[in-house]
């Protein structure tokens, strides 16, 4: 008599079009108990796919409420997770990628069967097609968080993304000005409409969009402080004014008197401009007017500013620098002035002190005079360590006469008959004084020894000396 199965225990058929199935009952995802069919080409295969589910279920793992397309999970994930609780400007790009990359590549694969190998060959597949190194650390990042909610939804058990390999990438360093060439941008953008936007940007390293959205509310003429709270993107072909992305964007700075006088004659600039315009002005006409607008009030486009700044740089034969690269020379300017690395965090609105020190940069010049001072402390007699030296050598000489007066023979001692029976000391009979001068040559050689002993110990002690200096100055890397 056949054994009846318990229930929930599962039963393995034939189906008509000789595949086989398993099917058993469990509780999904949303709590609900629902009936789980699975399919192969043999019966072996089906049941080591229900093994598996069995044991999960077990372990207290639902299996997921439908069985989802790639493609159609993404679109399900863009619109309840990244619409609805990223900035605008981090959905659009992330739509950018689905669309144009992953949907083509991944989105017919069912997303429960989705491996590693598949993922590997899809980006392999992009790279010899020649996508950059850069893209691809795109595409996987939006793919790896699409794959991280579903695992938090319990739709997978793992993020197949985290596991594949990608190409080095080094992104390449970024261009900046010294503080002479930053000097001379400043004196001659002076001319420029810009000009107080780009003295911003210089002063304080903002980003292009948060120096286009300061508002007149966010400047404390009163108590000399500028408040960063805003940026402008432009979000489904419009300029929008929208809130910083992190929290640690949000800060508050010193409103120094170079800044405080450029805006003085700014906010002039926008009220003659807003009387010209009259009623085509579409600024706001209130606190939370731009600070840096358009003749008519409206936001500025970033192109615009990076044109401007562009042909600054073209008619006055600067250094070809972005924008951008104006936020890597202040934070350079800071590390060249000895501000310390968390102050120039909190200044440039970073999270991680590790996003910092890529804005910093280390020119020939920094090198050069840091070895400089290496070699002048190895090399020259200055310094404490050279006032050791010399202090040691006087020591030593000062034993060393000690030791001789100490072994000298002295006249009349009872070593005088060697002397006199080898022929004298005054060479009367054979001018052959070798007994004393073997015995003098002797100390002085030894006293010489100890010279250089004394020497090797010093310049051992003072190598010492700087190398612990060093490593005392020099800071550690915790390790961005």
């Amino acid at each position: 008599m056949a054994r009846r199965r318990t229930n929930g225990e599962g039963s393995i058929y034939r189906r008509k079009d000789g595949r086989w199935e398993a099917s058993f009952y469990s509780v999904a995802a949303s709590g609900i108990r629902k009936r789980v069919r699975i399919y192969g080409k043999s019966r072996s295969d089906v049941h080591e796919k229900l093994t598996d589910l069995k044991a999960k279920q077990q372990q207290g793992i639902p299996v997921a409420d439908k069985s989802w397309r790639t493609g159609e999970y993404l679109d399900y994930w863009l619109e309840q997770a990244v619409r609805t609780k990223r900035k605008p400007l981090t959905y659009q790009r992330s739509e950018s990628i689905v669309r144009l990359h992953l949907k083509p590549g991944l989105g017919r694969y069912t997303l429960s069967r989705l491996s590693v190998r598949i993922v590997q060959a899809f980006l392999d597949q992009l790279h010899g097609t020649g996508t950059t190194e850069a893209s691809l650390f795109q595409i996987r990042k939006v793919l790896s968080a699409a794959l991280a909610w579903a695992v938090r939804k319990e739709l997978l058990f793992r993020n197949v993304a985290r596991l594949v390999e990608l190409p080095r990438y080094k992104p390449a360093e970024a261009a900046y000005w010294s503080a002479d060439e930053l000097r001379i941008f400043l004196e001659v953008a002076k001319s420029d409409p810009l000009y107080s936007l780009f003295l911003i940007v210089a002063l304080y390293g903002l980003r292009s969009g948060e120096v286009r959205g300061i508002r007149w509310c966010d400047v404390d003429f009163a108590r000399n402080e500028l408040h960063i709270r805003k940026q402008v993107q432009r979000i489904d072909r419009a300029l929008q004014v929208v809130p910083l992305k992190t929290e640690s964007s949000r800060r508050d700075e010193p409103l120094l008197l170079a800044a405080k006088e450029a805006l003085l004659e700014q906010r002039a600039k926008q009220a003659a401009a807003q009387a010209a315009a009259g009623d085509t002005w579409q600024g706001s006409g209130d606190v939370e007017e731009l600070v840096f607008t358009t003749k008519t009030g409206r936001p500025i486009e970033a192109r615009n500013v990076f044109r401007s700044f562009q042909r600054i740089c073209t008619q006055h034969n600067l250094k070809r620098i972005t924008l951008h690269g104006l936020r890597h020379s202040n934070a350079t300017a800071q590390k060249n002035l000895d501000v310390q690395d968390r102050d120039t965090q909190a200044i440039l609105g970073h999270s991680d002190l590790r996003t910092t020190g890529i804005y910093t940069h280390v020119s020939m010049e920094n090198k050069r005079a840091a070895l400089e001072k290496v070699e002048q402390q190895l090399f020259t007699m200055g310094g404490d360590s050279s006032a050791r030296s010399r202090q040691l050598s006087r020591q030593s000489h000062d034993l060393a006469a000690k030791i001789l007066q100490s072994i000298r023979p002295k006249e009349n001692t009872h070593l005088c008959w060697v002397g006199t029976f080898f022929g004298g000391s005054s060479q009367t009979r054979t001018g052959d004084t070798r007994l004393f001068r073997t015995f003098e040559h002797t100390a002085f050689i030894r006293i010489t020894e100890v010279q250089e002993s004394v020497k090797n110990r010093t310049r051992q002690w003072i190598l010492g000396a700087v190398a612990v200096n060093l490593a005392v100055r020099t800071p550690v890397d915790a390790g961005i």
